[in-house]
Order: C-alpha cells, then structure tokens, then sequence
C-alpha cells in the first residue's frame, strides 16, 4: 500500500513532467523549425550534462541538511590544474585522475572544515568558492588554457551508440548516485542525518565523518563535471562553472529536496536540470539576454521554496 509521502512524491513529480512538457510546447510554438530539432535537443543534453553532474552532488549535500556555493569556483578549479601544459603532458588519463583528485580534495577540504571544524556550511563553502576561483585565476595567469591532447578530446567529444559521451557520463552518474542514495546504507544514512543530525548521533552513526563524506561526493561530482566542460569548450579557464551554484541549487530545489534537509529524490533533480535547460534554450532561441535569465531563474527557485513552504504547513495541519 503506497504511503502518503510517497503518494505525495508521485504528485510532485507529475507536475514537475507536466511543466517540462508545457515548457517543450512553448519552446515548439515560439520556434517551431529548431526548437525540438536533433541539433538542438543534442546541444540542450551537452549544456544540461555536467550541470546535471554537479547537481548529483548538491542533492546529496542539501539531502544531509547542508549547501554548498563552490561547485562553480571548484569546477573551475579542476577544469584549470588538467588543462595546464604539465598535466597534459602525460596524457588523457592523468588529465581525468588530476581533475577527480582535485574536485573530490576541494569537497573534502569544505566537509573536513564543516564537520570537524564546526564551521557553517555557508561559510566554510562561500570561503571555498573565493579561494578556488583565486586559485583557478593564479594557476592559469587568467588566460584560457587549450586541450591539445587529442585522445582526450577524441573520446570525450565523441559518440557511444550515436549518443553522446556527454550524455553517457550524466546517465552513469545519475543511475550510480541513485542507487547510492536510494539503495545503500550510505543513503540511509544521508537522509537521517539531513532529518535530524543528533538522532542519527544517538543512533550510532558517525556524523561527521558522513557529512565530510558528501561534501566529498560534490568535490568528486564537480571534477567530473569539469572534464565533460573541458570536452565541450576544449579549453580550461578560470571562468568555468560560473553560476554553476545557482543552478544547481535551483535545479535541486524545483526537483523537490529540502533545503531544510531529510527529504529529496535524484530524479526530481534531473526533471529540475532539464527544465532549466529548456529555460535557457527558450531565452536563447529568442535572444533574450543572460539577465533576463537570470531574473528568470530567481523567481523559479523563490516559487519553488514558497511551495515547499506551503506543503509544509498543510502537513503540520495535516498532522495537527
């Protein structure tokens, strides 16, 4: 027998398709010959996949009760150290183990200060996103830094099955966070801790390990992100994931999660991404400039915390 919180789930995530959809149909409308053409679906998955990645991360981080602003400043950051001429030296390998080592090192940095060092989250994370965009700047003398190792560019910017590699990276990471969350012990745990961080004390788990632990699966989230930009820019800048924060925060909220902690879904999130990809894709195609969208953006991600504000005040009701 189906739960009212998973009834309430289901509903949640009807409405969110049924606004992807009524978003497609405006898109249709206002620009029928290219809106939903397979040139321009392919380019919304490219620009939607490592957005997506990064907010796999954010909805871990935001599920256990905390937020993270340094996924752009980190994404940055890692998509400069293995874009550099040193690192390329050694090939695609060492490109990708540099900009997972350097993307999970930042998280873990952030949950290491968060959980160990008491810091609030919206420092510790806003001290980050300074400190490894300033770094990103020193390492590349704030210059864009060119791929020339042609295996990197060759893999990643090619096709699987017709399907982008892009795309493939998203789904993997995707289907893998989701079993994470929904079907392991780590997941569980996620969630208690997001619910009520000293029951979860009380209840033998490690709390701060754990919360170190997420803040490193966004590090390592952004670091995979940072490859899939470096693929489709071929070139690492200081100026990557700008904004990445914003949009994956917007894409988790809209999907359903939180910001309070204890409740979210992975696929609530990947509708959210999608519907902000066909935003964008809508500004686009009728050249409305990056602040309009920005604006945009704003009023979705207030819409979206009133509505979870309300359905949280007709539960207690509800309850009462």
């Amino acid at each position: 027998m189906r739960t009212p919180s998973g009834l309430r789930l289901d509903i949640r995530l009807t409405i969110l398709i049924g606004v992807l959809a009524a978003l497609c149909a405006v898109g249709y409308i206002l620009s029928p010959e290219t809106f939903l053409g397979e040139s321009n679906i392919s380019i919304m998955l490219r620009l939607a996949a490592a957005i997506g990645v990064v907010s796999v991360g954010m909805t871990f981080v935001i599920i256990s009760g905390g937020i993270d602003l340094s996924v752009g400043s980190m994404v940055a950051l890692a998509s400069v150290w293995m874009t550099t001429l040193a690192t390329q030296e050694y090939g695609l390998f060492v490109m990708v183990i540099c900009a997972l080592a350097v993307g999970l090192g930042a998280g873990l940095i952030n949950g290491v200060l968060i959980s160990y060092g008491k810091v609030v989250p919206f420092i510790a994370t806003l001290a980050m996103y300074a400190s490894a965009r300033g770094l990103a700047e020193r390492l590349s003398g704030r210059q864009t830094q060119t791929v020339s190792e042609q295996g990197f560019l060759e893999f990643f910017r090619g096709d699987v099955l017709g399907i982008p590699v892009l795309i493939w990276m998203l789904a993997l990471v995707f289907a893998v966070g989701w079993v994470v969350l929904n079907r392991t012990t780590f997941g569980r745990r996620t969630f208690a801790v997001g619910g009520n961080a000293e029951a979860a004390r009380l209840a033998g788990i490690n709390v701060r390990l754990h919360t170190a632990l997420v803040y490193g699966i966004a590090g390592l989230c952004c670091g995979i992100a940072a490859i899939m930009v470096v693929a489709r820019t071929t070139s690492g800048s200081s100026t990557n994931g700008m904004f990445y924060e914003l949009d994956a925060i917007a894409a988790v909220v809209i999907g359903g999660t939180l910001l309070s902690g204890g409740r979210g879904t992975l696929i609530g999130t990947l509708i959210g991404v999608l519907i902000f990809t066909v935003v964008n894709s809508i500004f686009t195609q009728n050249n409305l400039d990056t602040a309009t969208q920005n604006i945009a953006k704003g009023v979705i991600i207030v819409a979206a915390v009133l509505l979870q504000t309300a359905s949280a005040r007709t539960r207690k009701t509800a309850k009462t």
